[in-house]
């Protein structure tokens, strides 16, 4: 049985398929492995299910959204405010099939679910140690697999779950859905702070500071991008110019943002020191 280690800090919240199933560890928890992916995507279908041959672990790809979710708004002037630029279709895509998959996990008898998009290179064997661990008992309710952009963290847990892996939390936007693990608990709180959409779904899940469920990964990475042509499209790097009428509310949203960023990562490191200071009387 893999031990069970509290890592919660003080102040801190809580389609198509192939080899469909559910996985319950020693701890009790039951856990699913959903993959995103277009329902056209045969060849990046094709490859992930090779890669996946040898293990035994179950899991289901999932169609990926191509439009907005219903039970989600988005307003395009707000996105300019709080992203510097409208977002495009592959983008609104892309929430909603996340938004989907946590929708998926409060309606289902699940307690936690693997989610990863289907250009990912996954570590099966430390996958399925994963799978039998009960995260909400550790105090985990988002655990991030794999990010982009080398954030500033803080490490919260070593060996976790085997040698030399740790468990690290971003101080900052990392970026990427690559894959995480996430539990009932945390579901709900991105379903209840994410039905506005205003930024990229990546951008929102790393506001730690705005929805407070913490944004912790696995280093090192369990699963790799592999390199591929984006779905997403690459039109969001293009150059914007914020209408005239919008640059100062953006100017204002840019330094609030940033002002907030700098509050929430002074309370974790207090929060940290002070749990440092118990753990030592």
């Amino acid at each position: 049985m893999n031990s069970v280690v509290d890592v919660r800090v003080p102040g801190s919240q809580s389609g198509g398929s192939f080899r469909v199933g559910s996985h319950a560890g020693p701890d009790g928890a039951r856990t699913k492995i959903v993959v995103i992916s277009m329902a056209d995507a045969t060849e990046r279908r094709a490859r992930f299910a090779d890669r996946a041959r040898g293990s035994d672990l179950a899991w289901q790809f999932v169609p990926a959204m191509t439009s907005l979710h219903p039970t989600l708004s988005y307003a395009e002037e707000a996105a300019i405010v709080a992203k510097g630029r409208p977002l495009h279709g592959g983008e609104l895509g892309c929430y909603s099939s996340h938004y989907a998959a946590w929708e998926s996990l409060q309606a289902d008898d699940f307690d936690q679910c693997v989610v990863l998009e289907d250009d990912v290179i996954v570590d099966w064997t430390f996958l399925k140690k994963m799978v039998e661990t009960d995260f909400a008992a550790m105090g985990i309710d988002y655990l991030r697999l794999y990010y982009k952009w080398p954030a500033r963290h803080a490490i919260l847990k070593e060996n976790f779950i085997e040698r030399a892996r740790s468990i690290v939390e971003l101080l900052g936007t990392a970026y990427g859905t690559q894959g995480y693990l996430i539990t009932k608990a945390g579901a709900r709180i991105l379903l209840d702070h994410c039905r506005v959409v205003k930024r990229p779904v990546d951008d929102e899940m790393d506001r730690s500071w705005a929805h407070g469920l913490r944004n912790l990964a696995v280093f090192p990475f369990p699963i790799i991008e592999e390199s591929s042509q984006t779905i997403i499209g690459n039109a969001r790097f293009e150059t914007f110019e914020v209408p005239k009428h919008l640059r100062f509310k953006r100017f204002l949203a840019r330094r609030t943002e940033r002002w907030r960023l700098r509050v929430a990562r002074a309370v974790r490191r207090f929060q940290r020191f002070q749990a440092r200071r118990q753990a030592r009387i």
